[in-house]
């Protein structure tokens, strides 16, 4: 069983290659959920539809995001109404808000709805929220405070950034299977995403970082720091704000007390050599991933060094080289 810390689309490709080379059913993934917004009065969880898409073939190759194939019209007819269209809802991608807004207005928890989601989706991995409790990512600019959505997608990261909060995680609670989980995974794994809004809020929230520290298996990171800067997005700017340098040394600094190995890219391979003296276990391999086949070696390389002969080094029977 491997457990993966997952958020942003660096987290969904990791994801895309761990499905090609080991069976759905011994991954599970907690999955951040500081980034969810009321959208339209619709609940809208950002990482957690990616990580849903991406198991069930549906995810976007081009977006990135999204349902692949997606059309708009919903968005385009609430343009003309005068509403706000800066959060790009495709028309299938809103018929999951709609369920899952609809599941938990009865009273369901965001796991319980998620897990009838991945049901009726196909999906055969284990997908767990970090929280049920609300946990909200606010990013502090010199223009105000600033939910993650409005900072990364409204103003396209532009602002510059103060420091970064987690609003209610001090209140919140892990979801129901989450700690246990971590505690008996033959490895757990920090995807390639970003070590402030996307791995962050996991560990924000009260246990989490208690149970990495009790964690049976081996904990390994994959670095989404290549040559001293994020391979997309502003994690550079928000590991910054947070005291943390850019590089890989930032990434390692920000799991120190519970990592046992870092995977980097080749291009930090000086890095990596000074980093070793002090710091954890690190390899180099190639951790960008263009291709589906890139993905799957990133996921066979990391599987390897944590598992040893534990997994299948082949893809599982059904398991395709892409997303279709």
């Amino acid at each position: 069983m491997i457990c993966v810390l997952t958020g942003g689309t660096g987290g969904a490709k990791f994801v895309d290659g761990l499905r090609q080379v080991m069976a759905a059913e011994d991954i599970t993934l907690i999955v951040n959920t500081g980034d969810d917004l009321l959208w339209w009065g619709l609940y809208v969880s950002p990482d957690i539809d990616s990580i849903t898409y991406v198991l069930s073939g549906m995810l976007s190759r081009e977006r990135g995001w999204g349902v692949k194939g997606d059309t708009f019209f919903c968005l385009q007819a609430m343009g003309q109404l005068g509403e706000p269209t800066w959060f790009h809802t495709g028309d299938r991608d809103l018929a999951v808000h709609l369920l899952r807004s609809r599941l938990l207005a009865e009273g369901k928890t965001l796991s319980e709805a998620t897990s009838v989601i991945s049901a009726k989706l196909g999906v055969k991995a284990h997908i767990l929220p970090m929280s049920d409790s609300r946990v909200e990512t606010r990013v502090d600019t010199p223009i105000g405070e600033l939910s993650f959505e409005q900072y990364f997608v409204q103003r396209w990261y532009q602002d510059p950034v103060n420091s970064v909060r987690f609003a209610g995680a001090s209140d919140a609670e892990p979801a129901s299977g989450v700690i246990d989980a971590i505690l008996t995974a033959d490895a757990v794994v920090l995807a390639p995403s970003n070590p402030v809004t996307s791995i962050g809020p996991i560990l924000a929230v009260p246990g989490i970082r208690e149970a990495m520290l009790k964690a049976q298996g081996k904990i390994v990171a994959v670095s989404p720091i290549v040559g001293g800067a994020p391979v997309a997005g502003p994690a550079g700017i928000l590991m910054e704000a947070q005291g943390l340098p850019c590089s890989i040394a930032g990434v390692a600094q920000a799991y120190e007390d519970f990592l046992d190995f870092l995977i980097v890219d080749t291009r930090d391979s000086e890095a990596a050599e000074q980093l070793r003296k002090n710091g954890p276990r690190v390899q180099c391999t190639q951790t960008v991933m263009r291709t589906a086949d890139d993905k799957a070696a990133l996921a066979r390389t990391v599987l390897s060094l944590v598992c040893g002969g534990l997994y299948s080094s082949e893809p599982t029977a059904g398991a395709t080289s892409d997303l279709p």
